[in-house]
């Protein structure tokens, strides 16, 4: 059969026309991207823990959610790592890890805390080129085995058509998957299915989330209890959100002031007889204070007398960094964002919400808030071209969808909030079920002090506090990203996976 042909007229200076015949090449059929719904690719890596040496297979791929029906409705992109030189694995502890947002990929977590390769960054968490992942020295795989799971419209994950082809409205998108209860439904069903294709039934099973994670996490622990009859031997939050804890009004002022003062003493504009001491002798000091001083002064608003309100004004710009007139000013309830703001407003920066180490500009320096948020532009600077070339290389996933760091999952249903209500339950239910918190000093987003009062408290009768555990670091929302604390927190977690491991014939009772 004979190629079609046609010519190109070129129109030269003086009327000149040339033609010049050309073979036209049939394009072929361009199908629209789309994911594979059930899919793996397996493949062998080995490398070193803690001195250990240990193999180790990754599984990439899809599994779907279905529906009561048993129809396919969304498909989540996972990466389970399993150690390849052990062959029971009834005893082995499986961690089932969760970032948040919501709307967030597992990335961050993935190559950067828990899993067998870690981010290309400098010892404190900046990024260095080129970008890209390295041997994480200190992962808990050496312990257990670890799932990374994207939740629908994060990393490769994706909703799939009905069974008319359609894609659901979003309406009913919303109804299925964005929304704190129909999250933690349809990712339980799920977490049920990844566990029995796994086989991993009889092994100790862990929950880990961090930010928004931490409400996912909290709610899955109860869901999978009642609704999939799986018990879990431990969750932990990293850096958690409020787990549907109410802390408004002067709860929510007064936790924020040891958030503050961590803050100002990194960047070295406390007292000089504050300076100088150690951020661990300074946060018990200002914590007090925040308890016995701060927050009833708070509770009383304008039945304060002024003598006394001054007092603690200046007791607070102390610890803080803030000037005694702006927090008169702000009636001494001073804005997370205006603390961002104002801190180093003299030395021209801004300090960054998820983790204030980190410094911004601005285009002017008056203001109320920064312009953005300079640790997450960071971030993402180094994450996302790490996590793109490493699962096509390295763990030979390829495909042309976009791995969405950040997805479209809003709005984002948050009534009915009882995660952390949920998660006491879990644990009065279950005797084995023990929770582990870690968090920043540095995070400005979700403080530490705030995670402490969760614990506070999440268990108030305090017949549960033996299982409730607090690991705090000289870091922020990731604290992983220092070097320093990715042992620090990985050796914390490792600590905590074996100490939830009941003795052989050790009864779950009372």
């Amino acid at each position: 059969m004979r190629t079609p042909s046609y010519a190109i007229t070129l129109l030269l200076g003086l009327g000149l026309a040339l033609s010049f015949p050309q073979t036209a090449v049939a394009n072929p059929k361009v199908e629209a991207i789309s994911i594979e719904a059930d899919s793996v690719v397996v493949t062998e890596h080995r490398t070193q823990i803690n001195g250990q040496r240990i193999t180790y297979r990754a599984h990439t791929g899809t599994q779907p959610v279905w529906d009561e029906n048993g129809h396919p409705t969304a498909t989540l992109f996972y990466t389970y790592y399993q150690r390849s030189d052990i062959k029971d694995n009834s005893n082995r502890p499986l961690l089932i890890s969760f970032n948040g947002g919501p709307g967030s990929a597992s990335v961050w977590m993935h190559i950067a805390y828990t899993g067998p390769k870690s981010l290309n960054i400098d010892s404190e968490g900046y990024p260095v080129q080129p970008y890209g992942v390295k041997t994480n020295p200190y992962s808990v795989l050496d312990v257990a085995d670890i799932v990374f799971v994207n939740p629908v419209n994060t990393g490769y994950s994706r909703v799939l058509p009905g069974p008319d082809g359609k894609m659901p409205s979003r309406d009913q998108q919303q109804k299925m998957f964005f929304g704190v209860n129909a999250d933690v439904n349809y990712l339980a069903g799920w977490i049920n299915s990844f566990v029995t294709r796994y086989e991993r039934w009889p092994s100790p099973k862990f929950l880990i989330g961090e930010s928004y994670g931490t409400t996912r996490v909290a709610g899955l622990a109860l869901a999978l209890q009642n609704n999939q009859w799986m018990y879990l031997n431990g969750v932990i939050l990293v850096s958690p959100t409020d787990i549907g804890i109410e802390r408004q009004g002067p709860v929510k002022a007064a936790n924020r002031l040891p958030y503050f003062a961590a803050t100002a003493w990194y960047h070295k504009v406390l007292p000089a007889d504050l300076q100088q001491k150690d951020l661990y002798d300074i946060l018990p000091e200002v914590e007090n204070f925040t308890l016995n001083e701060y927050l009833p002064a708070l509770a009383r608003g304008n039945a304060l007398p002024e003598q006394e309100k001054q007092r603690i004004a200046e007791q607070v710009s102390r610890y803080s960094g803030i000037s005694v007139q702006n927090v008169l000013r702000s009636n001494l309830d001073i804005s997370t964002a205006y603390f961002w703001k104002e801190l180093l407003r003299d030395q021209g920066h801004t300090v960054g919400r998820l983790d204030s180490r980190y410094l911004g500009i601005d285009k002017n320096d008056v203001g109320a808030s920064p312009d953005y948020w300079a640790e997450l532009t960071s971030w993402l600077h180094s994450f996302t071209p790490a996590i793109n070339h490493y699962l096509r290389t390295e763990l030979n996933y390829k495909t042309d969808i976009k791995y969405n760091m950040f997805g479209n999952v809003h709005p984002w249903d948050r009534s009915n909030d009882n995660t952390g209500e949920n998660l006491r339950l879990a644990m009065a239910q279950n005797p084995y079920l023990r929770v582990l918190t870690q968090a920043g000093y540095y995070d400005g987003a979700t403080n530490y002090f705030d995670a402490k009062y969760n614990m506070w408290q999440l268990d108030p009768s305090g017949k549960m506090k033996d299982r409730l555990s607090f690991k705090g670091y000289r870091s922020g929302h990731m604290m992983y990203l220092r070097y320093e604390d990715l042992k620090k927190s990985n050796d914390d977690l490792r600590e905590f996976i074996l100490q939830s491991l009941p003795a052989a014939g050790q009864p779950a009772k009372y």
